[in-house]
């Protein structure tokens, strides 16, 4: 996957559009909140098929997100980047004009079977644009994470307004000049890259891509549907099937769409099984702390994403200028260990919260702490998974460690969300209960946070600092 290097203007433009990709594929997942019960009435939903508008997307592009990868390093990442736009953009239109719940829930899918492929393919340019300079390459990675809580942040302040002042439609049809813009500017800004010989492994991929939406399918579906409840069982069960059949057509296949030797590479499992518990950890922690605002503290919508806003700050501030300089003084472990820690120490501050509490004693303090930990956590361990692969499987380590964080996430919000129902959070207009619960919601966050910085200290390599660390980079990198 070799390129001509772009001139340095060329690169940032490149950079921005690829950071406004995960800016786009994060607020897609938010931005619909506020419009729920608009989307509700005017379509017919009925109470719980309507977290299959938030649910469709999170399946689709959770389960296509290995072939994604496979894809860009078979076609061309910037190839599959145009295409997986042109796929958002027209679920996005069909999304938008639909008139009944089938439509609405079909351009949800085919939004998230398009983010399945920006993903991947954004990251892999990302590598290409700056891998060969490995301070570069952390700044890089830094704006590419931390525009991931903007996005779910200016989710919850669009939807808000959209939905306001014009109708719920626009939360869908927003993408579509964003979109639009975009595949202008990819053959300018985007390297071409290489194109890799080999055929797409059908079998493979419809066995992991049905064995991944099956699993997160079965986790968002638990909570509700109850985790001994028959059609959780066949779900989870079919995934394991479908998913241990895909292990053995990889072991058999000479050209299968996973590599399973890639998992030997130093670090890669450990960076992979770090992203997932991080999600597991930080997703619960976002999604009960905005129920407390709103449910407990009385907050609506729009102030409740407003009071987000410092622990997006924060984050930014701390993937873009502190976390970089960090890796580079102690190396990725010691800092991803540090933030997992803090991350843990900021959520078990949050468990504190009272029923008659405030933001700014109760809430402000513990997710600044929370935001700071994630900024220092995130950007090592992605770092360290993209750069343990062979620089052209760097399309199959997108997909695979795009994977780990949004598996992780689903089945750390089941997880949680099942602990915080048994401690009273479905009690509605109780306070005292539905603050037991998502006390107890923070609690198993942070111990989930707490495992991973144990385990990250115990299995992912020492990693050299400084000149070293940038020498074994650059080594990687080419």
């Amino acid at each position: 996957m070799s390129t001509t290097t772009p001139g340095a203007a060329r690169r940032r433009l490149g950079l921005l559009v690829i950071a406004a990709a995960q800016f786009m594929v994060i607020m897609d997942t938010s931005i619909i909140g506020v419009a729920l019960p608009k989307m509700q009435a005017d379509l017919g939903f009925s109470p719980e098929g309507l977290s299959w508008v938030f649910n469709a997307y999170v399946v689709a592009f959770g389960g296509l997100l290995l072939l994604g990868g496979r894809l860009s390093d078979l076609f061309g990442a910037r190839r599959l980047f145009g295409i997986g736009w042109t796929v958002l953009l027209a679920g996005s239109v069909l999304a938008g004009a639909a008139g009944n719940p089938v439509w609405e829930l079909t351009g949800r899918a085919v939004q998230g079977a398009g983010a399945a492929l920006i993903a991947p393919a954004a990251l892999t340019l990302l590598m290409m644009l700056f891998g060969s300079e490995p301070r570069e390459l952390t700044q890089a990675l830094a704006l590419y994470g931390a525009a991931a809580p903007a996005g779910g942040t200016a989710g919850v302040f669009l939807g808000g307004v959209i939905t306001e002042y014009l109708s719920w439609p626009w939360v869908f049809y927003l993408n579509v000049p964003i979109a639009l813009l975009i595949l202008a500017v990819i053959p300018t800004v985007m390297p071409a890259g290489g194109r890799r010989r080999g055929a797409v492994d059908t079998l493979g991929a419809i066995t992991v891509t049905a064995g991944l939406a099956l699993a997160v399918y079965g986790i968002v579906r638990a909570p509700e549907a109850g985790w001994l409840a028959a059609e959780t069982l066949l779900a989870l069960g079919a995934a394991i099937v479908l998913l241990a059949a895909f292990v053995m057509i990889q072991a058999r296949r000479r050209d299968p769409l996973v590599r399973l030797g890639i998992f030997r590479a130093p670090d890669l499992a450990a960076a992979n099984v770090a992203q997932l518990l991080l999600g597991a950890a930080w997703i619960p922690m976002w999604f009960f702390l905005n129920l407390y605002l709103q449910q407990v503290l009385g907050y609506t919508a729009f102030p409740s994403g407003a009071a987000l806003l410092p622990m997006t700050i924060v984050i930014m501030i701390g993937m873009i200028a502190l976390a970089p300089r960090l890796i580079a003084r102690f190396g990725p472990k010691a800092l991803t260990v540090s933030g997992l820690t803090v991350l843990a120490a900021g959520m078990a501050w949050l468990a504190l919260v009272r029923p008659d509490g405030s933001f700014w004693v109760d809430v402000l303090p513990a997710s600044i702490v929370a935001a700071l930990g994630m900024s220092m956590a995130f950007i090592p361990t992605l770092g360290t998974a993209l750069s343990a692969a062979r620089p052209e499987e760097g399309g199959l380590a997108s997909g695979i460690v795009n994977t780990s964080y949004q598996v992780g996430s689903a089945l750390g919000l089941a997880a949680v969300t099942a602990l915080a129902t048994m401690q009273g959070a479905g009690a509605l207009g109780d306070p005292v209960r539905l603050t037991a619960g998502y006390s107890a919601a923070f609690v198993g966050a942070a111990v989930v946070a707490l495992s991973a910085a144990v385990l990250v200290a115990i299995t992912l390599g020492r990693a050299p600092r400084g000149e070293d660390q940038q020498m074994q980079a650059t080594d990687t990198a080419a």
